[in-house]
Parts: C-alpha cells; structure tokens; sequence
C-alpha cells in the first residue's frame, strides 16, 4: 500500500516503480539501466532525487488522471507544467502564485495549468502555501457571530489578520496568500489586483440581478494538495482547470455556511417561499446557475455546464478503457449537485479505487485541511 512519505527519504521502490510506468507510457528513449543508477545514486547520497523536465510533466498530468473526484479529466494530457522546482523562498512563491494566474487566463481562455515549487527534502518540505486555493474570498464575524463574506474562511481570515493583513469588509474582500518558509514562519502576501479576474453576476433575463452584487473570481486554483511523483512530494504545486458553473452556483454561493445566496434570489424572482413544497430553493437555484454561466460567457471566460461535462467525462472513461487503463471515479463527486438524474454519468457506477494507491497523485491530507482553515496548534 502506497502511503505518503512527506518526512524521511524517498522509498526506492516508489521511485523504480514510476520510473518504469513513466518509460513504458510515454515510450521514451531514455535508456532504463543508466537511469535507475542516477535515481539510486542520488536517493542514496540525498535521501532524494531529481525528476527530469519530462518526468515532472508526465507525473504532474498523471496525477491529475488519477483524481477520482474530478470531473474534468478529459484534458489531462494538455496540462501546463510551470517547473518552478529553484524557487523556495516565501516572497518569490508569492510572485510565482500571481504569475501563474495571469499566464492561465490567456484573455479569459483558462489553461489547465500547475506550477510546481520546491520538492520537499528527506527533513519536510521547504515551503507551503496554507490557503486552500489561490483565490479566497475573506470571511468576518458580525457581532451577532454571523459570517459577512465567505463563511468557510473565517479561521483563516482570523490568521491573517494575526499576521498583520486588513480586509475591506466587504463580502468578497481576496485573501492574502499565506506562505510558510523553511524557517516555519508565516508570512502573509497580498495578490496583485491584475492576476485576480472577478466576474460579476447578471442574469440574461433580470435586470435586477446585478443589484445582488454577487461576484466569483474565475481561475479555481487549488494550492494546498500535496503533489507526489515516485515517491518525491511536492508541498507547493498550485494548480487549477477552469470552473463547472455548479461549483459556483450550487455551493460557493449557496451552502448556508458560506454565501446563502438563495433566499435573497427567491425574494427577487418573487418566488414563494411559505413551505419547502413550492420548491422555492430550486427554482431560486436553476436561476442563479443560468446567472453564472451567462456572465462567464458574457466575460469571455472559459466555463463548463454539468450536462457538457457529464458527457466529456465518459469520453474519458472510454479512452482510458481504450488505452488498458481502468479510471478511478467517486460517484458523489463526479455527479453533479445540479439536476444530477439528468447527467449520463448519474446512471452508471465506476471501477472501485483506494485513493491511498493512486500514485503519482494529488494529497490532501488532514493537516493540510486544517492549515486551510487556519489552525496552527499542533500542525506538523
């Protein structure tokens, strides 16, 4: 059983195992023999080793096939690969986080991309970034205790204010990047306004619905997901796709303990909202998805809907049947929270997977979550 070694030197079985997966897929010329001897040489003088450009690339976009609970597998192959393996130091990660947004966005054509930092030694990792994603919005407490802004980050917007950042208030006040060095020591960095894009919702049939000033930043890139690749951990690997419009619209700004959007909706659209059997919550819900795409498409940002992305989906399964390979699927992720009847991938189960086999892959592991959260006590 595969299980993450982010302390200790590299297991030279994990390294000689991704190596032959790596010669064998892409069939590279690379010869096997003189190439083991390098990655046994350095794990046993380092403790570690190095992964070549290809390597990196071919581990990275691996990673990413083996994701169980994505739903936007299909491109895998065309993931870039920011190889940023020399920069460590907290402000330079910081200004690497703000260069990887702005290349991604390409005009509002959103790239699949990963940049990836430096490898974590046989002693820890050299640096990691605590936010969950890239963009956050904060969230604050009222004096009654209720969450103005994104109440899922309220611990971490609490952190940041202990290490010296001030939001605005506002209900999608970004948060600060917040970034460990070698040193252990947390360093806040406020991310430029150009490498954030926001588009800001409308409805394509309802004036009123800019007057909610509802808003979501366009670039979902997850930063806190540990890369690992034969056996070598990667703390620091941001990476991101483009959005599902219902990652948007049926969570971000719908959960009751983050944006709570709907009632405000229902109140606009004049909906019923005496008894849960006029379905209030659902048309309310339909309308702020058709909100979400229409200002993505409006904006020129790259978006998908749950019913194109069902169906892409299964055009990736079918490849990786085609190519001998089975395809590790979550069904409570891959099926969408909107009208998921209504997607082919509900009607369907998926091959059994153990997560902690998947290799190379994206960890998240418990004290990264807490990390995100912004808890500090007793965090390894």
């Amino acid at each position: 059983m595969h299980s993450p070694r982010p302390h200790g030197a590299v297991d030279p079985e994990l390294a000689r195992s991704f190596l032959e997966r790596f010669l064998r897929e892409t069939k590279s010329p690379v010869d096997p023999a003189s190439r083991w001897r390098e990655i046994a040489e350095q794990i046993r003088d380092t403790g570690t080793y190095t992964h070549t450009s290809a390597e990196l690339t071919w581990g990275a976009r691996v990673a990413w096939r083996n994701s169980a609970r994505c739903i936007g597998r299909l491109y895998w192959n065309s993931l870039a690969v920011r190889d940023r393996r020399h920069v460590s130091r907290p402000d330079e990660v910081a200004a690497q986080c703000a260069g990887h947004l702005r290349e991604t966005w390409r005009g509002g054509r959103i790239r699949p991309t990963l940049t990836v930092f430096a490898p974590d030694t046989p002693t820890g990792p050299q640096v990691r970034i605590w936010n969950e994603q890239l963009i956050r919005y904060a969230g604050y407490r009222r004096a009654d205790g209720t969450p103005v802004g994104d109440g899922r980050n309220l611990g971490i917007t609490d952190l940041a204010h202990e290490l010296g950042w001030r939001g605005e208030g506002t209900e999608f006040d970004p948060l600060p990047l917040i970034i460990e060095g070698r040193d252990g020591r947390l360093r806040p960095y406020a991310l430029p306004p150009d490498a954030i894009r926001e588009i800001a919702l409308t409805h394509p049939e309802h004036p009123g619905f800019a007057d909610l000033g509802l808003r979501w930043h366009a670039v979902p890139a997850i930063s806190n997901m540990r890369l690992e690749i034969g056996g070598v951990s990667y703390s620091a690997a941001p990476f991101n796709g483009w959005y599902m419009g219902t990652e948007i619209g049926a969570r971000n700004l719908v959960d009751a303990d983050r944006y709570d959007a709907l009632p405000a909706i229902a109140e606009l659209f004049a909906l019923d909202t005496s008894s849960e059997r006029t379905l209030w919550r659902d048309r309310a819900l339909i309308e702020l998805n058709r909100a979400v795409l229409h200002s993505f498409d409006t904006a020129g940002a790259t978006i998908t809907d749950h019913h194109t992305e069902s169906t892409r989906f299964l055009r990736h399964v079918e490849r990786e049947a085609e190519a001998g390979r089975r395809c590790p699927a979550d069904w409570s992720w891959i099926v969408p929270p909107v009208s998921g009847g209504l997607t082919p991938v509900y009607h369907r189960y998926y091959d059994d997977h153990d997560e902690h086999t998947l290799t190379p892959a994206y960890v998240l592991d418990e004290a990264a979550t807490r990390r995100a959260a912004g808890e500090v006590g007793g965090l390894g």
